[in-house]
Order: structure tokens, then sequence, then C-alpha cells
């Protein structure tokens, strides 16, 4: 004999799928924020198209080489970042649908 019938299984199961999703959600949402928030980034791509800047007018080809990968670079982290936000979201959303469906099925 169980302590524990079908339906408090549910319950919990339920029940931590949802809390699951809000932290998820949350976290997703503290990512992008984060990202917006983060001037460092913003100030290294202004940095370092100025130092490309002067590249091109010094006539400096590896500097110039140089400074256009580290744009590539800021930009790749940036869209790496959302990208990761974005899907934390999309987790807690589903896992809180998952919840849902399961708290339909309980009697």
């Amino acid at each position: 004999m169980s302590i524990f019938s079908v339906s408090d299984i549910f319950m919990g199961m339920s029940v931590f799928l949802f809390i699951i999703g809000i932290f998820s959600i949350a976290s997703g949402i503290f990512v992008l924020v984060a990202k917006v928030a983060g001037g460092d980034l913003r100030t290294i791509a202004r940095q370092t198209t100025a130092l490309a800047q002067k590249g091109l007018t010094e006539e400096i080809s590896g500097l110039v080489g140089n400074a256009t990968a580290l744009i590539s670079a800021v930009n790749d982290l940036v869209k790496t970042t959302s990208g990761i936000g974005i899907f934390l979201i999309i987790v807690g959303i589903v896992a809180i649908g998952f919840a849902m469906g399961i708290l339909t099925q309980v009697n």
C-alpha cells in the first residue's frame, strides 16, 4: 500500500514543473536584461570601431583586421546571450504549459 495516491503524485509533478517554469522564465528575463544593461559590450564595440578607423587613416592593416575580428566576436557574444535568454523563456512557458496540462488530468 502506498502513502501517495496517483493524484498526489500528479499534483507534485505539476507543482514541480510550475516552479521550474517560473525559475526558467525569470532566468531568461534576467539574462536578457543583463545583456541590455551590459554597457561594457557597447564600450568595447565603440572603442574597437574607433581603433579600426584610426588604423584605416594610418594604414595599419593588421590593426584593422584584428579590430574587425573583435567587433565580430562581440556581435556573436550578444547574439548568443539573446538566444540563451529567449530559449530559457520558451522552456519556462512549455514547463508551465505541461504543469497546467497535468493539473487538468488530476481528478
